[in-house]
């Protein structure tokens, strides 16, 4: 007999399973999660080695590198570096070039961003509401730059700048007068990079405030007017209002990419001239790749990498309760 017929008979309840019987529902659920995690883990290992090879490993020994005199002698053999502590990073707020170019990124940065962000809000608004015919022929034309590479980028601003032969250059001329030479000047370089920054970046500032202008629904706008809200007051109290999501994440990536700026002063400049135009990144290039102070390079990349952590947080604190 067997055994669940035994406890049949004496009256005990049948709580086994025979051997042929299916497995329960909850243990076919574990089953199934466990075959769509390990597909998860497999599809997901391409990006976790290259991350892992490209990217945290770079940032863990590049922290490293921060503490010690790291330099051409121990790329071949990295082991013999000294380890040095926060030396690099007492030299770096003692060295006048790193505070210069430190000054040059934060002016960059207060120029830039609200710059940008103004213009861009302006241009979207413009797109999304002012201009019926050609709206696409303008869109693709802000945006246009945005895409085309730097080198094109500064070959097109270098003949306008350009003080003998340039765009402006000839402008002038007609009109009697002198062109100033825009890089070349110490007072002129950096409102000549910030200006051509802004009208490069112009375009992506413009695609994130048009795609928020169209998430906002017409009946609120609607309402505004019927209450006799003008333009001015519809724009004030209702668009700027509703947009805040969209204005803190342009402002945020604005932010990080204007402390980053390196293309600009690179291929226009060089960080000159007497290094008005010496930003924080073109610095840092320079000791690491020009002189071989990797370990200095590195210490100058963290403390670049705390004061964007911190103007970021400040940002999202600022404006977080406006955002719910």
């Amino acid at each position: 007999m067997s055994t669940t017929a035994e406890k049949a008979a004496t009256g005990e309840p049948a709580t086994g399973k025979t051997n042929g019987a299916p497995p329960s529902a909850a243990r076919r659920k574990r089953g199934s999660l466990g075959v769509q995690n390990l597909a998860g883990w497999l599809f997901s290992t391409p990006f976790l080695v290259l991350f892992t090879v490209f990217m945290a490993f770079p940032i863990v020994a590049t922290l490293a590198m921060s503490f010690t005199d790291f330099g051409l002698r121990n790329v071949t053999r990295p082991w013999e570096a000294n380890f040095i502590g926060f030396d690099n990073y007492s030299q770096l707020f003692g060295d006048e070039k790193f505070l210069k170019s430190l000054f040059n990124t934060g002016y960059f940065v207060v120029i830039g961003v609200p710059l940008t962000i103004c213009l861009g809000l302006g241009v979207a608004v413009l797109l999304n509401n002012g201009i019926d015919r050609a709206r696409t022929f303008f869109r693709v034309g802000f945006y246009a730059p945005v895409v085309t590479s730097i080198v094109a980028v500064a070959v097109v601003w270098r003949f306008v700048l350009d003080p003998s032969d340039g765009l402006i250059a000839g402008l002038c001329s007609e009109l009697g007068l002198t062109a100033p030479d825009f890089l070349g000047s110490e007072t002129l370089a950096m409102p000549s990079l910030i200006a051509m920054a802004v009208w490069r970046n112009l375009g992506t500032v413009m695609v994130l405030f048009i795609a928020g202008l169209q998430a906002i629904p017409t009946e609120v706008r609607e309402a505004a007017r019927l209450d006799g809200a003008g333009g001015w007051q519809e724009f004030r109290r209702i668009t700027v209002p509703l947009l805040r999501p969209t204005l803190l994440y342009a402002t945020v990536i604005t932010t990080i990419g204007y402390l980053n700026v390196f293309e600009e002063p690179f291929v226009m400049t060089q960080g000159g001239p007497s290094d008005s135009t010496l930003t924080v990144s073109l610095n840092m290039y320079r000791e690491g790749f020009n002189f071989f102070h990797m370990g200095y390079a590195s210490a100058m990349a963290y403390v670049l990498f705390v004061v964007i952590m911190a103007i970021t947080v400040l940002q999202l604190r600022l404006l977080k309760d406006n955002t719910k």
